[in-house]
């Protein structure tokens, strides 16, 4: 069985895949790029990007997001599901921007933890996408990607994350996370990977394959 000493073929294939890989939500600044990523969990990101035109053109900053009303942010947010709790979310996300940052993105992990809505693998995104310090998110296609490369056995994102971070060189973290996460939409699905037809196969165990 092949192991993790195989890392570096792995990502080196990944970045000949992808070497133009990016965070798939779409966003202009950190601010929308914090708000887009609090509304995906339980969405995809696909979806997540049909909604946010619109809700960047009513509310394009922290202080008109914080004043919306509050019928009407549920309205917009209700195709991606929780439309309730996403609305009263985002009100506490703008408000506390508004009141403890001045109505900035915080640009530490420790800070964007403060803020409703927002855990590790948000901060991660921010962090990574945004304000250039290396991040490693640790989704749904990452965590099984990786589970299956040998990298991890951890199920929790944060256990996960911490032995990935032993793995994958620091400077490599959030690009490395994109590809993985192209990857897995691309080839290595969850129920059927590809594996007969993926360019890295050489150098992957396929645990739980």
């Amino acid at each position: 069985m092949k192991t993790i000493t195989n890392a570096s073929e792995i990502l080196q294939g990944l970045a000949k895949l992808y070497p133009d890989a990016k965070c798939a939500l779409e966003h202009e600044n950190p601010y929308q790029l914090l708000v887009a990523t609090v509304l995906s969990a339980q969405t995809t990101d696909k979806r997540v990007n049909t909604i946010t035109p619109e809700l960047f053109r009513r509310y394009p900053n922290p202080e008109m997001l914080s004043q919306a009303v509050p019928d009407e942010l549920e309205s917009l947010v209700r195709p991606l599901g929780f439309g309730a709790r996403r609305s009263k979310q985002l009100l506490g996300l703008a408000a506390k921007l508004e009141k403890e940052y001045n109505g900035k993105v915080p640009q530490t992990r420790k800070e964007l933890k403060t803020l409703p809505g927002v855990g590790q693998k948000t901060a991660n995104v921010v962090l990574g996408n945004c304000f250039n310090h290396p991040a490693i998110t640790v989704d749904t296609h990452v965590g099984r990607l990786t589970r299956r490369f040998g990298w991890t056995k951890e199920t929790k994102p944060d256990a996960a994350e911490r032995d990935l971070e032993k793995i994958i060189p620091q400077p490599q973290w959030t690009i490395a996370c994109h590809r993985i996460i192209e990857h897995g939409r691309n080839v290595c699905h969850s129920q059927k990977p590809a594996c007969n037809t993926c360019k890295i196969a050489p150098y992957c165990p396929q645990i739980g394959v």
